[in-house]
């Protein structure tokens, strides 16, 4: 999933470390999700929107996948 994690974290002046240390991440998590390695969970993105103020949508770029779903895998690659 795309996301401006780093344009926001950056425009706040925060490090990775810092800003895992306010949403109780590691700065490894925070460096896989700017560079989109890890999809953090629905928590973890609404706490992070919640650091820069804005909605989760504004943060991460919901875009169709090439990947499957969890819900088409489970149903057999419908």
């Amino acid at each position: 999933m795309k996301n401006r994690l780093k344009e926001l974290r950056e425009s706040l002046e925060l490090t990775q470390e810092q800003l895992g240390e306010l949403v109780g991440v590691s700065r490894q998590a925070i460096n896989s999700i700017e560079t989109e390695k890890f999809e953090p969970s629905i928590w973890l993105a609404y706490d992070i929107s919640k650091i820069f103020h804005c909605s989760i949508e504004e943060v991460f770029i919901f875009e169709e996948s090439k990947r499957k779903s969890r819900a088409q895998k489970s149903r057999g690659g419908i």
